[in-house]
């Protein structure tokens, strides 16, 4: 990390069965898997909304629907062994492209990468199976 707090927008997305829509990933240095939602930083002169807009169309093509703002934690952490920093405002909201909610697992495309997000039932989470940041699988449990 680059020894500076990030400000990051993320959006929980949920099917009518619950499943939220995650990205994967895994940090070696931990062997920990994990789990985040879709979202990305916030620039410079950006509101968090606007960010999150722009992240889910680059991400996945879509709009976002009844944008709303849950909750803004601050995430401390440690990844690949280095400290991480960062301010999140975390929205939850529906996908304007209703095709995204029909399979289990979704491509996505962050700035020519592709990578795929994957919907995942809260009770998944836990154990081996992280979801970041800290203290959103509690808020998300509360808020049904």
């Amino acid at each position: 990390m680059s020894g500076r707090i990030r400000p990051m927008a993320i959006c929980v997305f949920r099917r009518p069965d619950g499943a939220i829509l995650v990205a994967p990933g895994y940090d070696e240095t931990k062997r920990q898997l994990f789990y985040r939602p879709l979202g990305g930083e916030i620039e410079f002169g950006e509101t968090a909304e606007a960010a999150l807009r722009r992240e889910i169309q680059e991400e996945l093509g879509s709009d976002v629907e009844g944008a709303r703002l849950l909750d803004v934690s601050e995430n401390l952490f440690t990844y690949r062994g280095e400290p991480g920093h960062e301010i999140v405002f975390v929205f939850e909201g529906r996908l304007s492209k209703a095709s995204l909610y029909e399979t289990d697992v979704v491509p996505c495309d962050e700035g020519g990468s592709p990578f795929e997000a994957h919907w995942v039932p809260l009770d998944a989470f836990g154990g081996d199976a992280r979801l970041y940041p800290d203290g959103l699988l509690d808020l998300l449990l509360r808020s049904g």
